[in-house]
């Protein structure tokens, strides 16, 4: 890999655990997808695979 190439990957990176860290203080999960599963960590630090209520139509 690429020297750029392995910077993009850490500014990206650390895009993205902001993201996430102030989606949660915000009170909002994050969703993740493994294997075809879907999981949601809650704001409380929760991870589940039961899809929250705010997300139900």
């Amino acid at each position: 890999m690429s020297d750029i190439a392995k910077e993009i990957l850490k500014i990206a990176s650390k895009a993205v655990k902001k993201a996430q860290k102030r989606s949660l203080e915000n009170g909002i999960a994050n969703v993740y997808s493994k294997n075809g599963n879907i999981y949601f960590q809650l704001p409380d630090g929760t991870i589940t695979q039961e899809q929250p209520k705010e997300y139900t139509t």
